[in-house]
C-alpha cells in the first residue's frame, strides 16, 4: 500500500538553527494518527513541513518528501486534498463572516466569500450536506463575530471536509475550548473518524487522543521520540520522557489521562 505521506530524514531550518532533525514518517491510507509533544517540540512545524509552508533542507540522495509518490505538487490542489484545521485558520476568520460563506470558502482556498467567485448549486448542496452531517446547520446564518470558540471551530471542521480530502489535519483543534466545548468537539473527530476519514491530530494534550486514534507519534526537540501503535506509545515511561518529569497514564474506556507524582 502506497503512503499517503512519506518523510525521510527530513530536516527544517529556521533563523539559521535546525527546527526538525532528521524527521521519518510515513502515514498510511485507513490510520488515524496523534502527532503527541510538549510547546514548541516541533509538531506545528511538522504540518507546515507536509503542507508545503516550511521546506527540507535539501541534500545528496532522494527527495526527503513525497505525497502520494509525488515530490512536486501544486499547492493549491495539495492542500485541497489535506483538509486543514489550524490556529492559523481560525485567526484568518475572525472578520465578520456567515457560516455558510465560510463552509463554501473552502472549495476556493479562501478567507469568506468573493464577488468573482462561482458558486455552483452543487457546491451550496454539498456545504449544506456537510452542515448536516456535522450538526450545524443552525450556524448558517450566524456571523463568525457571535460565535462561540468551539461553534467556529466547528465550522471550520465544515469548511475543510467540503472537498472530501482524503485526510483531515488537525493542530491543537481543542486548544482554548473549555471542558463541555472540547468534549463535543471530540465527539465531531470521533464521528468523522467512524465514517472513514483519516485523522492527524497535532496535539499537546494526551487527553485529547480520542478512542479511534490507533498510532501514536510522540515528537521532541524537533525528532520524532517514540511512534507506534498508541497501547505501546501512550505508557508513563514514555510520556514522563517526553515531558521531563513523572507522569502516570491511566487509561479508561478509550480515553488516556495523566496524573502526576
Amino acid at each position: 500500500m502506497e503512503p499517503i505521506i512519506e518523510i525521510d530524514q527530513a530536516s527544517v531550518a529556521k533563523d539559521g538553527q535546525n527546527i526538525l532533525e532528521n524527521v521519518s514518517l510515513k502515514v498510511f491510507p485507513g490510520e488515524n494518527i496523534a502527532v503527541l509533544g510538549p510547546n514548541g517540540a516541533g509538531k506545528s512545524s511538522l504540518l507546515k513541513l507536509i503542507t508545503k509552508e516550511y521546506y527540507p533542507i535539501l541534500s545528496e540522495g532522494a527527495p526527503p518528501i513525497r505525497i502520494y509518490g509525488k515530490t512536486a505538487w501544486d499547492i493549491f490542489e495539495l492542500r485541497s486534498r489535506f483538509g486543514i484545521v489550524s490556529a492559523d485558520l481560525q485567526t484568518a476568520h475572525t472578520k465578520d463572516i456567515i457560516g455558510s460563506d465560510i463552509i463554501l470558502s473552502g472549495f476556493f482556498g479562501s478567507v469568506g466569500l468573493h464577488e468573482h467567485q462561482d458558486i455552483t448549486p452543487k457546491m451550496r448542496e454539498k456545504a449544506s450536506s456537510v452542515a448536516g452531517f456535522l450538526g450545524i446547520k443552525q450556524l448558517s446564518e450566524k456571523y463568525s463575530s457571535k460565535m462561540s470558540l468551539g461553534e467556529a471551530r466547528k465550522i471550520l471542521i465544515a469548511r475543510a471536509l467540503v472537498n472530501d480530502p482524503d485526510i483531515l489535519i488537525l493542530d491543537e483543534p481543542a486548544g482554548g475550548l473549555d471542558l463541555k466545548a472540547a468534549h463535543d468537539f471530540l465527539g465531531i473527530l470521533r464521528k468523522i473518524a467512524s465514517n472513514g476519514k483519516n485523522i492527524f491530530l497535532i496535539t499537546h494534550r494526551i487527553n485529547e487522543i480520542f478512542p479511534e486514534i490507533s498510532r501514536v507519534v510522540l515528537i521532541k526537540d524537533g525528532r520524532i521520540f517514540r511512534d507506534g501503535i498508541k497501547e505501546a506509545v501512550l505508557t508513563s515511561k514514555n510520556i514522563s520522557a517526553l515531558y521531563d518529569m513523572d507522569i502516570t497514564v491511566n487509561e479508561s474506556n478509550g480515553y488516556y489521562g495523566t496524573t502526576y507524582k
